[in-house]
């Protein structure tokens, strides 16, 4: 039998499941570091998905708690969109992807992990980023800590200057 061993995933394991809507309570704490927050906008917010996809993988939210793209003004939905492609330059400055996949995951049947608040997935993709384990174990190996891609993009974010 073949063994894979993650053992810095047992803390994701063993944490209690936040109980609240880590979109509308993260931004409240001032924690950004602890809590992943890259970056604040004017309506929307740059958090990095701590269960990611891919290293980089970051979602834009607005600050206010909706859950259908429809029910955004039209200020927010801007700014998400200026936002979105403020992340695709960061990343693409920081780390070098080959593409982007880009969605919003409306309702749990879509995959929705967190319904009740819309919010758009950014996932870079590099050529053959998409190896043997998730087709054979159904595992994605993320080759990079969720706090050293924090610390790339923080200051990918932190030289942008036309924001």
């Amino acid at each position: 039998m073949d063994r894979l061993f993650a053992p810095w995933r047992i803390r994701y394991i063993q944490a209690p499941k936040y109980e609240g809507c880590i979109f509308c309570d993260f931004p409240r704490e001032n924690r950004d570091e602890d809590r992943l927050i890259v970056f604040r906008g004017e309506k929307n917010f740059v958090i990095m998905n701590n269960y990611p996809y891919n290293p980089g993988h970051v979602m834009v939210a607005p600050f206010r708690h909706v859950g259908d793209l429809e029910d955004l003004s039209q200020e927010e939905l801007s700014d998400m969109m200026v936002l979105a492609q403020t992340c695709i330059r960061v990343i693409k400055e920081v780390m070098s992807p080959d593409g982007f996949n880009i969605g919003i995951n409306m309702g749990k049947v879509a995959g929705a992990g967190i319904e009740e608040h819309i919010h758009l997935h950014i996932v870079p993709r590099w050529n053959g980023d998409t190896n043997f384990m998730p087709v054979l174990a159904d595992v994605r190996v993320i080759p990079e800590a969720v706090e050293e891609t924090y610390k790339k993009l923080k200051k990918g974010f932190e030289k942008i200057s036309d924001l």
